[in-house]
């Protein structure tokens, strides 16, 4: 049976630390929720958890839960990830980390991390904006919006990060929203059980640095009636058809379909050998090499 959330509270979260300090109306506490429910669910041992971040709002995740974790150097959390990974194979690891955290500075390391597919989950709390240090612009900040840094409008194009891991190759992608709780869940679960790396991005919006809803329940709503599901084969002849209008909608949150919808759902879910297993039939490979020769 599921537990209460108080349950999950005594057991999960270091009670010293409570409140947090995330501003009112952050979607982080949401997802530190999800994450929490997702592993009870799943039943890992909180020994064998380990959370990683980087630099930035959703990187204090880890200090809240009562597991290891590691609170990182700006953009480099995978890094770090991929060798305890590596040296602890059997530990469950994942990522916390925001869209410049990771999308910036931390780019390559997403990058390099899926194509060498290692078995982490890499959570990313996608805001649009350096939130923690002032709203900066992003590099998933929307073309036309305003920012601390773009006062007269940003004028370059945006990743999309779910988009991004896709092409790169990794084996699981979703992306949903704060307000789609469940669903949430549901990802978590899958990509922590995925072998190889699975990206889930979470849609959140800054309170504070990015004020675009007078309350959290707007925000939420907003969510709920301006998303729409991915499916790839209308996803795919929507890119053909699309054409670059440059400002065209400066109240466009996150990355759109031709329509105006923010894109969310389960976007991969592919199957292949995670970086540790041909790793380790390499080493096999290697070390029979080696006394074949010497039997030489």
């Amino acid at each position: 049976m599921a537990k209460t959330a108080e349950e999950l509270r005594e057991k999960y979260l270091r009670k010293d630390l409570l409140p947090t300090v995330f501003c009112p109306g952050c979607g982080n506490g949401q997802v530190l929720n999800y994450v929490i429910r997702a592993i009870d669910d799943l039943g890992i041992s909180q020994d064998n958890l380990v959370f990683v971040s980087g630099i930035g709002c959703s990187s204090r995740l880890p200090a809240y839960i009562v597991a290891d974790g590691i609170h990182t150097t700006h953009g480099r959390a995978i890094a770090f990830a991929t060798g305890i990974k590596l040296t602890n194979p059997d530990l469950t690891v994942i990522v916390f980390t925001g869209d410049g955290d990771l999308a910036a500075i931390g780019l390559n390391h997403f990058l390099q991390a899926i194509r060498r597919n290692v078995d982490i989950t890499v959570i990313c709390i996608n805001n649009e904006n350096y939130g923690m240090t002032g709203g900066q612009v992003s590099p998933t900040t929307p073309m036309g919006d305003y920012s601390t840094t773009t006062p007269y409008q940003n004028i370059e194009h945006s990743f999309n990060l779910s988009f991004l891991a896709k092409a790169a190759g990794a084996v699981y992608v979703a992306r949903w929203t704060t307000a789609h709780s469940i669903q949430a869940i549901g990802a978590i679960k899958k990509g922590i059980q995925k072998s190889g790396l699975a990206f889930i991005e979470i849609l959140s919006t800054c309170p504070v640095s990015r004020k675009r809803f007078k309350t959290p329940r707007e925000n939420l709503n907003y969510f709920l009636n301006e998303t729409i599901r991915y499916y790839s084969e209308r996803r795919e002849k929507e890119e053909e058809e699309e054409s670059s209008h440059v400002f065209e909608d400066l109240n466009a949150c996150f990355t759109t379909d031709s329509q105006g919808k923010i894109i969310i759902g389960e976007i991969v879910d592919l199957i292949k050998p995670d970086f540790y297993q041909l790793y380790k039939k390499l080493k096999e490979r290697a070390k029979n090499a080696f006394w074949k020769k010497r039997r030489k």
